[in-house]
């Protein structure tokens, strides 16, 4: 149930929320579900005041979907004053003449159209039948007056228009189109990349004849182009007879469309020429001696393509590009570089152009989503801000594999093309009388006007939104957040998707704490730390991290258990496992202290920017089990069809025996770890081999085999891609045998490892600043006196 004053469950639970006025922690999370009344109050506690929000978060089946309103050609009804929507929380006057609004205050004239007489409750006769008014989350269908407008003729234009562009006006919504590029240079066609996502595009569009369906959207249209030192165009309608003709657009410089007929397809009308084309396109340059990628320029020939109207660009890159808009030097030397003030260099883009195009792209509703499959540095902090900016996602495959990495490419673009999207997206946050934003992070583009403008916006990103008092709040009332997003749906409707959170205001900070939500916290802070990269160095920002957990817990320690001895190690039932998530943020990818390359970092900084509080949690401490350890009758469907999952494991090696069999689960990666002194009954129930030295360490997957062992841990398997909906790479790594097994060992966050201390040690060292704080009335905060002056 949604009401305010209940604990949502964990992000990590599968529960099945019931919308009560109050949008579901699906959608939107808090990091305290009890505002602090003034801004003293909230300093003191040091929880940041932070929403998490995911507007198209997958459902779970059992959940009734978002309902729809017409609203008419006059469209929802929203305040005169700030321009929030009619929500469940305003409240009626003057006989159901006006309403109040619940953020403002002001009260709004009731359209004639609109009027319904009140019940004796001071609520609307037709109240129940009104979805706006009962429910936290709907969606408005919206009239021309919402419609995108054309954004204005930009000062440099980074493409060469045939046709003239209208600089005023609005955009008729159509059907989300997509634009394919394809890096057809010699590293990509060596590597194997050039053919593989091909054959993946080619199961995406059409599936096959057995088991895979289609994913691909039957209202959208295709474009598909392939890049080197040239631009190669091609005409796929379904006139043409033969191999589709090819036209070429050989100065990356200055880019145009060298036609419009025959660009954009319908894939069931033109299927022989797009099979045709996509399966003989890594035949026409198998003999390529082209070792040169003009990207920037292929990412502005799909923006010239899809100007005008939106849609999504999805590029396979996989050579750094030297030539055409956005050339980029290979960077020579980046260890040298960590460590000092040139550091944060590494995590900005090196060419300003590569921000144009993300910008340029996100105002005219085109996202970019890049699969990278490189075998030598690519530069992801220049190629990736276009993603970032855009609201698309980045694919890292480095030193591509077919063999290896196929078959994850192949998920991650089903993933891609199956997914709830929406294009030509404009988020506002507003807030009730008291509260404002302060400041936005996620992979998004900010106006001039605050607002978010995305490309595309997908079921599996969020943002965050950090909130500060301007005065203080009234405990008798409720404080509001309402989050509006307006956008364009694949099938080409426009709509707006409104989000209302009421939540209750707590003048001591016990309550805030009793209602604190770790989930949005971490999830928070994890994006603030990673938005710090390009301006403070790392080993500031786990400084920083470190300084904020210690912060917290003495802010609870301080005036929630005043009363115990300093001595004790007093953590709040929100916050007991934070210094150990706090931990593995300082142990992930982008901020690890160990020498990780600039591309692996701004990789995951981009995708942890716009994961979900649920993957993050996952991220940060991934799951384990013990394989061995299963009983009978776990993982194994019952008569209703639902799955009992086994319980978790601590991810340290000192819970872990040499004769177990281990898997562990970050999101990324599964990898199945296999001790030295593994039972050979347990080997042939899992991997049908009777001898350590007999298995194969580059399997793919567990193979399928009838004994109940093998159907527990595939059935568990099968539950985790059903709740993210793509594989992970998955790895075997057998005790002192395998490379995978460092992997492995990386992701015990528990453990001393990845340049950081163990949580025994990083436990010791939080509870040693309380102390120290607490007995000598010293400040945790860095500056003089601070922490950051001692020894330890």
């Amino acid at each position: 149930m949604t009401l305010p004053g209940k604990h949502p469950p964990l992000s990590t639970t599968d529960f099945v929320a019931i919308d009560q006025g109050n949008t579901s922690p699906r959608f939107v999370r808090m990091s305290t579900w009890n505002v602090p009344s003034t801004s003293r109050l909230a300093s003191e506690c040091e929880i940041p005041i932070a929403a998490i929000i995911q507007p198209f978060a997958d459902q779970d089946t059992r959940e009734e979907p978002i309902p729809l309103v017409e609203s008419g050609p006059a469209g929802p009804a929203r305040c005169a004053s700030c321009r929030a929507y009619i929500n469940p929380w305003c409240t009626w006057v003057s006989g159901g003449g006006k309403w109040k609004c619940n953020l403002c205050s002001h009260e709004t004239e009731v359209a004639s159209e609109y009027f319904c007489n009140l019940d004796s409750n001071f609520l609307r006769l037709d109240h129940l039948q009104r979805p706006e008014l009962n429910k936290g989350t709907v969606d408005f269908a919206v009239s021309e007056e919402y419609w995108t407008p054309n954004p204005p003729p930009s000062i440099e234009s980074l493409y060469y228009s045939v046709t003239p562009k209208p600089s005023t006006g609005v955009r008729t919504p159509q059907p989300m189109d997509y634009v394919f590029a394809f890096d057809v240079s010699q590293e990509a066609v060596r590597s194997g990349f050039l053919k593989t996502a091909c054959a993946a595009l080619l199961e995406s569009l059409f599936g096959d004849d057995e088991s895979i369906p289609a994913h691909f959207p039957p209202t959208s249209r295709v474009a598909i182009l392939g890049f080197d030192r040239t631009l190669q165009f091609y005409n796929l309608s379904s006139e043409v007879v033969g191999q589709p003709p090819m036209l070429v657009v050989p100065d990356v410089e200055d880019v145009f469309l060298p036609t419009t007929s025959g660009l954009f397809v319908n894939t069931t009308a033109s299927k022989d020429a797009i099979v045709d084309l996509l399966t003989t396109l890594p035949m026409r340059h198998e003999q390529t001696f082209e070792n040169e990628a003009a990207l920037g320029s292929a990412l502005v020939a799909g923006l010239a393509a899809l100007a005008g109207r939106g849609g999504q660009i999805v590029t396979f890159a996989a050579t750094l590009p030297t030539i055409g808009i956005g050339a980029l030097q290979p960077l020579v030397d980046e260890a040298a570089l960590y460590g000092t003030d040139k550091e944060k260099t590494l995590f900005l883009p090196r060419q300003e152009t590569w921000k144009d195009i993300g910008e340029q792209c996100a105002s005219e509703g085109v996202g970019v989503s890049v699969f990278l499959g490189m075998g030598r540095p690519i530069d992801v902090g220049s190629i990736g801000i276009v993603s970032t900016l855009s609201g698309g996602e980045l694919y890292f495959h480095p030193k591509f594999d077919p063999a290896k990495d196929g078959v994850m490419l192949s998920s991650q673009l089903m993933r891609l093309l199956s997914r709830t999207t929406a294009y030509s997206c404009s988020m506002r946050i507003r807030t009730s009388n008291g509260l404002r934003v302060s400041s936005q992070l996620g992979n998004f583009y900010e106006s001039a006007a605050a607002d978010l403008e995305f490309g595309t916006i997908d079921a599996d990103k969020a943002i965050s939104v950090a909130l500060e008092h301007t005065r203080t709040l009234d405990e008798s009332q409720f404080a509001f957040i309402q989050a509006a997003l307006l956008y364009t749906t694949v099938a080409g409707q426009r709509r707006v998707r409104t989000f209302n959170v009421a939540l209750r205001v707590a003048a001591l900070a016990g309550n805030v704490f009793q209602y604190a939500d770790m989930d949005a916290t971490l999830s928070y802070m994890i994006r603030e730390a990673i938005s710090k990269m390009s301006s403070q160095k790392i080993l500031h920002i786990h400084e920083d991290l470190t300084e904020k957990c210690a912060l917290i817990l003495y802010a609870y320690r301080k005036f929630c258990a005043a009363s115990a001895a300093p001595t004790q190690l007093i953590l709040p039932e929100a916050f007991r496992t934070l210094p150990l998530y706090i931990l593995g943020m300082t142990k992930t990818k982008p901020l690890k202290g160990r020498n990780v390359t600039a591309d692996v970092r701004n990789f995951h900084a981009h995708k942890i920017m716009a994961m979900s509080a649920r993957s993050i949690m996952f991220h940060l401490y991934p799951r384990m089990l013990a394989v061995h350890d299963l009983n009978d009758q776990i993982a194994l469907p019952d008569a209703n069809g639902k799955l009992d999952l086994p319980s978790l494991m601590r991810d340290s090696h000192l819970f872990m025996e040499s004769h177990g069999v281990y898997i562990i689960d970050n999101e990324d990666l599964t990898v199945v770890w296999v001790g030295g002194s593994v039972s050979p009954q347990l080997l042939k129930d899992l991997f049908d081999v009777d001898d350590i030295m007999l298995l194969d360490p580059h399997i793919l997957a567990l193979p399928a085999l009838p004994t109940r062992l093998s159907m527990q841990v595939r059935n568990i398997l099968a539950h985790r891609f059903k709740q993210r909906g793509y594989t992970p790479k998955f790895m075997v790594a057998r005790q002192n045998l395998d490379g995978a097994e460092i992997e492995f060992s990386d992701m015990l966050v528990e453990d001393q490892n990845n340049a950081a201390m163990s949580y025994l040690d990083y436990l010791c060292l939080v509870h040693k600043q309380i102390h120290t704080a607490l007995t000598t009335g010293a400040s945790i905060s860095s500056g003089h006196g601070g922490f950051r002056s001692m020894p330890w």
